[in-house]
């Protein structure tokens, strides 16, 4: 899992820091050096209050067509990076052909435009060290290229060759459809990504198209004519955003974008499927892993959503919870207690529909039923102790550090605020975060986490090797054994 890995090479990191701070503390000074007196330590090094959040917002320019424009100028590198993101994704897209917008995505790009195939595009775009590549994600179909500055135009042309006329191929669509099928075959693989997996179904549910697997049978299902179909369907100029970022005129550019993307004629809005979304029925679930000799567990229920005003006492929650060495669930689970080498959670937020909480531990096989019931225990603290004084300055303070270094690029404010527009939110969303932050109490803390998180209405999904198991998961309560086995490819 992602998260878990980070968390090694941090914890890498961290060691090599101390040790690298030892050995200087240990070095004996030069002749005639002056030292700085022990009570002169870096905790006394006064630290300034972060300065007003205010990044340099994109120029927006809306077409009558309904298309609209961002334009973010940097001048840093010679480079001119650009995204079109289309409405429609894999949340919309039939039960029965799960899988359609990924070989949408993948055949789209590789089977070229209707002048030049995709193995001779490669070839084209491989000699100016520039991209163009195209994919299919839950809510959007994206193209996005890059190249440098004085090759932007011949790039850009690809781009929307590639946009305005594709040219669908079987033979492409039979290779992503093979490369699918690998993947279903080996799911079962990874003892942690079929946590997840199954985490996810628990939570919104099996049929949700936010859980939904791909099978052989659907991908099978897919034909040619579908892919066209959705691209028919969805690419319309009311139901894109274009983004520019790099060094180059904004004039100039605008003129180049309007003149691709004016004459296109104003088309059907794509509407998004409407979702519903309910609590996962609370239970100790199990996926049994023979070859292993240790368990993936997760506590999970549904999260909220961005827009949510309770938005900011909930990032200071998780920041208290689990953000860190410093966290309440690493402090407890792993360090004092070491019932776990891998440990995180969050009360997650998407931006139009309910992020995951979930706590999530890797742990000895052993120490199963005990590492579970050590997180349980810290989501009821959550609840009943409220963020120490110095508890919640440290979490403020880790917030909104790590808030202004992920938008500390032209380039990384701009991809913010397309995603903001594409999702309706006001474009002034990034800037009232430094101030909702600031105002979250210890009383917000501990309201927002008795609000939101139901012990009656969380899952457990174990994933490990039962044989090993000491005490047995029963102690936790009664177990439902999960079939994770996958159906066999049906004949062709």
């Amino acid at each position: 899992m992602t998260t878990f890995t980070m968390k090694k090479l941090m914890t890498v990191g961290l060691g090599f820091g101390i040790a690298a701070s030892g050995f200087a503390q240990a070095a004996p000074a030069h002749e005639g050096s002056t030292h700085v007196a022990s009570s002169q330590s870096w905790k006394q090094i006064p630290i300034p209050p972060l300065h007003a959040f205010k990044p340099v917002q994109p120029k927006r320019i809306e077409l009558a067509n309904g298309l609209i424009i961002f334009l973010q100028e940097d001048h840093e590198l010679p480079f001119i990076n650009g995204r079109i993101l289309i409405r429609g994704g894999s949340r919309d897209q039939p039960a029965d052909k799960t899988g359609l917008v990924s070989l949408y995505g993948s055949t789209w790009r590789t089977s070229g435009t209707a002048a030049v195939n995709g193995d001779k595009l490669d070839d084209q775009l491989d000699a100016k060290a520039a991209t163009v590549e195209t994919s299919g994600g839950q809510a959007t179909t994206t193209v996005h290229w890059s190249s440098l500055k004085g090759d932007f135009d011949n790039v850009f042309d690809i781009a929307t060759q590639l946009l305005l006329h594709p040219d669908f191929k079987q033979d492409k669509l039979q290779l992503a459809k093979r490369r699918m099928e690998a993947g279903i075959a080996r799911r079962n693989d990874d003892a942690s990504g079929i946590a997840i997996r199954e985490a996810l179904k628990l939570v919104y549910g099996a049929d949700n198209p936010y859980a939904r697997e791909t099978e052989y049978t659907t991908v099978q299902a897919v034909a040619l004519d579908d892919l066209k179909a959705w691209h028919e369907k969805t690419v319309v100029p009311n139901n894109m955003i274009v983004a520019v970022s790099g060094d180059f005129d904004p004039t100039a550019m605008e003129a180049k974008l309007r003149a691709a993307f004016e004459p296109l004629a104003k088309g059907t809005p794509f509407v998004t499927n409407k979702i519903t979304f309910s609590d996962p029925k609370p239970g100790i679930y199990f996926a049994d892993k023979p070859d292993v000799d240790q368990s993936n567990v997760y506590i999970v229920g549904l999260g909220t959503r961005e827009d949510n005003p309770d938005y900011y006492a909930l990032s200071v929650m998780n920041e208290v919870f689990s953000g860190g060495f410093g966290s309440r669930v690493v402090q407890n689970v792993r360090t004092k207690l070491g019932l776990a080498y891998d440990v995180s959670g969050s009360f997650g937020a998407s931006y139009d529909h309910p992020g995951v909480f979930y706590v999530g531990a890797g742990t000895k096989s052993e120490s199963t039923v005990e590492a579970t019931k050590a997180m349980m225990a810290e989501i009821g603290r959550l609840k009943t102790v409220p963020p120490s004084p110095d508890e919640l300055r440290k979490a403020k303070e880790q917030v909104l550090n790590s808030f202004i270094f992920n938008y500390d690029s032209p380039d990384k404010v701009l991809n913010e605020q397309v995603t903001l527009a594409f999702f309706g939110y006001p474009p002034d969303f990034l800037e009232r975060y430094q101030a909702g932050i600031t105002k979250v109490t210890s009383a917000d803390v501990a309201r927002v986490a008795n609000k939101y998180i139901d012990e009656s209405k969380l899952a457990t999904i174990v994933v490990g090797n039962a044989t090993q198991f000491t005490p047995p998961l029963s102690a936790l309560g009664k177990v439902t054994t999960l079939d994770i086995s996958i159906p066999p490819m049906p004949k062709r």
